[in-house]
């Protein structure tokens, strides 16, 4: 039997690598076509998003297409059609944009949306599919130049409230960003939204002379840097475009920058509500692009203010031919833009956006991406300093406040469970091996909470796959805002670095892993009911060959996902999380189901079958905690004596007596045996020795030994015992 559950783990590895989920959003494989081709409506199902009988090519920037229906034979435009990707590129938790197709008809109504993929189970394990689809239904109907909210209760002006999806703060804050955003911009390139005019600046005229450092200091000048493996190329030690920008306008800067002259011949060519931005690059590639070549346009570069877009033309372009400023650094490619639009107003922030295609290998196909850097001209330079803007709140942390009673319940839990832990001593004291409840009543009350506040509730059961994430991150691109944006997952991981390297992996393991705790209760209820005498062990000899198979499973893993997130994805269904506690088991295709029955059947009779010999998480924790501080304490006596390695559910004690801190669940039962008179054989041969004696017989030494009689009172004084 045991022989044949083996066999049949590997069979199910190599249907999930096969089969995935259910046909869904998430394993959808979009045309390589769909982010260039200019007939977008042959590779997109924009019918779906809009009643047309025809579409138009791609035109515009950003770009949509034209929805028509034929009526006695002429074309009445309809509306238009949009891809997300198109317009923004607003990562998700996933790092990868949400993948939408928009309709919207000729007065700016919303008619339909669709999202075409997401790639979002790389943190959040994943959400039901169908509520994501009942989400973006809510924006049919809506006007673009609404604003919209999540998680408001009424609808008021033009505010739009909107239900969130529990468990998926993130994603539907994101989907919110992208729709609105995309839709605010095709309306307003089509002319259905006039933009509102921004009071213009009133700048000082201060114009002092400074070198490069100082305007750089003051934030006058600022720096965008793009590296190649951002847009997925190869690294050759120079970065793939680096940008510095500033506002011509001001005289401090325009002087700095151009000189007296150039300055004073560029202010003169100037209109009344026109602004000069310059640019100067290097790196690999153009910020000016090619479609400057073939149509007068800049496509790689935009200024973004609020809503608001502008981009360039030839016409909107000027030679920059060197920078006057001391210690300017090297560039290959320079400019000056003329903004030529009421609604920018160099008195508030705004952003220049490089805008770029980003190579998947693993499909061998480009993306759209963009990158932005903050621009807001310094008060010195502005009549009455900057005025008071509100900025709006970055997602991580409109997330983290609108967690903030499951962020405080869950820190108060992860307390109470290292509270319980670092007072294990005073507990195990009082317990035996045959009333174990000052221990194992904390425990049960902390399993109930992992499994009913943190897996079902909360969905913050850690995954292998936030550790591939990790590990990606540290080696290319480290970003806050991806891991700050699920607070309860953020928080766990540092409490599970902490904690790893004080006590090991047994603290999270075996004590607040949402499934471990799942699968330690249908153990402990199948002995309730009557399955006790069915129950075993592997025998060591196999257990210890077999506990290495989750170490293979970890390194694989991790080995494929530099080959392929994705594949690496899909393989990390190994962990049964995501069917537990995120889409539940019903909602899975058979191999899910029939791999999460059989984990299940065979945890009532095998103490944790899966931690021991599966999880892959369980893997990447054990090995660092190799190096943690504190152990449990151990006897001379206990490499001959065999008694808690007998008991030992982890299986983490050798035929030595030497425990195993990889594999040790600090479940604390060698630790109840280490004070248990009765049963720890140095302690109970000392006992019944002193019982002979008259001698007292409770008093035992941190070291578990019987205290001598003419040691005790010096132990009380010095508080060795209690």
């Amino acid at each position: 039997m045991k022989h044949s559950c083996i066999r049949f783990f590997v069979v199910l590895l190599s249907l999930f690598a096969c089969t995935g989920a259910r046909a869904s959003i998430y394993s959808a494989e979009l045309p390589p076509q769909l982010s260039s081709a200019a007939d977008m409506c042959d590779y997109a199902p924009c019918g779906d998003v809009i009643k047309a009988d025809t579409f138009s090519n791609r035109m515009g920037s950003p770009s949509y297409v034209e929805a028509y229906k034929i009526h006695n034979g002429q074309k009445k435009l309809t509306g238009y059609v949009f891809l997300s990707t198109d317009v923004v590129d607003i990562p998700a938790y996933s790092g990868k944009p949400i993948v939408t197709l928009i309709g919207m008809d000729t007065h700016g109504v919303i008619t339909g949306l669709r999202v075409l993929k997401h790639s979002e189970p790389i943190l959040l394990v994943g959400i039901p599919e169908s509520k994501l689809t009942d989400f973006v239904r809510q924006y049919v109907g809506k006007f673009a130049g609404n604003r919209f909210e999540i998680g408001k209760a009424s609808d008021a002006g033009d505010y739009i409230g909107l239900d969130a999806i529990s468990g998926a703060t993130v994603t539907v804050i994101t989907e919110n960003q992208v729709i609105s955003r995309s839709a605010y911009e095709i309306a307003r390139e089509v002319g259905i939204i006039k933009a509102v005019p921004r009071p213009q600046a009133k700048l000082t005229s201060i114009a002092d002379w400074l070198d490069w450092g100082s305007l750089l200091k003051e934030g006058s000048i600022q720096r965008l840097t793009v590296q190649p493996e951002e847009v997925g190329i190869k690294n050759t030690g120079q970065p793939y475009i680096d940008l510095y920008f500033g506002y011509l306008n001001a005289p401090g800067i325009g002087r700095s920058i151009l000189g007296d002259s150039d300055y004073q011949r560029l202010m003169e060519e100037l209109k009344p509500g026109e602004h000069a931005i310059f640019v100067i690059g290097s790196g690999t590639t153009s910020f000016k692009g090619s479609a400057f070549v073939r149509g007068g346009i800049f496509d790689r570069i935009q200024i973004r203010q609020g809503m608001d877009t502008f981009t360039f033309r030839d016409t909107d372009y000027q030679n920059l031919y060197g920078v006057h400023a001391q210690g300017a650094p090297h560039f290959t490619e320079s400019g000056i833009f003329i903004l030529r639009s009421p609604v920018f107003s160099a008195a508030y922030p705004w952003k220049l956006v490089f805008l770029a295609h980003k190579l998947n290998a693993e499909t061998d196909t480009k993306t759209f991406v963009n990158f932005e850097r903050e621009y807001w001209l310094p008060a010195r330079y502005l009549e009455g300093g900057r005025p008071k803007v509100k900025k709006p709140e970055p997602v991580w942390l409109r997330v983290w406040v609108s967690k903030r009673f499951e962020i405080i319940s869950f820190v108060l839990l992860l307390a109470v469970a290292s509270a319980v832990y670092a007072f294990r001593d005073k507990l195990v004291r009082r317990s035996t091996r045959k009333d174990k409840r000052w221990v194992s009543i904390p425990k049960y009350l902390i399993w109930a909470s992992s499994i009913g506040f943190v897996g079902f509730f909360a969905m913050a059961q850690p995954s292998i796959t936030q550790v591939l994430t990790w590990f990606h991150a540290l080696l290319y691109q480290w970003k806050w805002e991806l891991f700050l944006s699920d607070p309860l997952i953020f928080i766990f991981w540092w409490f599970i670095i902490g904690i790893v390297f004080i006590w090991g992996r047994g603290l999270f393991c075996g004590w607040l892993c949402p499934y471990g705790s799942l699968s330690e209760l249908a153990y402990k209820f199948a002995q309730l009911i009557g399955l006790k005498r069915f129950q075993f062990k592997l025998p060591m000899r196999w257990h210890n060959r077999l506990k290495w198979v989750k170490y293979g499973v970890f390194a694989g893993l991790l080995a494929v996902s530099f080959y392929s997130m994705v594949l690496a994805e899909k393989l990390a269904e190994v962990e049964p999380f995501k069917t537990t506690f995120l889409v539940g088991v019903w909602n899975r295709s058979w191999p899910f189901v029939l791999y999460w029955l059989v984990l299940f059947v065979l945890s009532l009779f095998m103490e944790r079958p899966f931690c021991k010999y599966l999880c892959p998480l369980g893997a990447s924790l054990a090995i660092p905690s190799t190096f943690r501080f504190f152990g449990l304490k151990r006897k001379a006596e206990c490499t001959s004596c065999h008694a808690c390695a007998a008991g030992c559910g982890p299986q983490a004690i050798d035929e030595r007596g030497v425990i195993d801190q990889r594999e040790c669940l600090l479940c604390l039962d060698c630790q109840i045996l280490y004070y248990d008179t009765h049963v720890c054989p140095p302690l109970s041969q000392e006992r019944k020795s002193r019982e002979k004696a008259g001698l007292p017989l409770t008093l035992i030494s941190p070291e578990g030994y019987f205290i001598p009689v003419e040691q005790i009172g010096h132990a009380k004084k010095t508080g060795a015992i209690q």
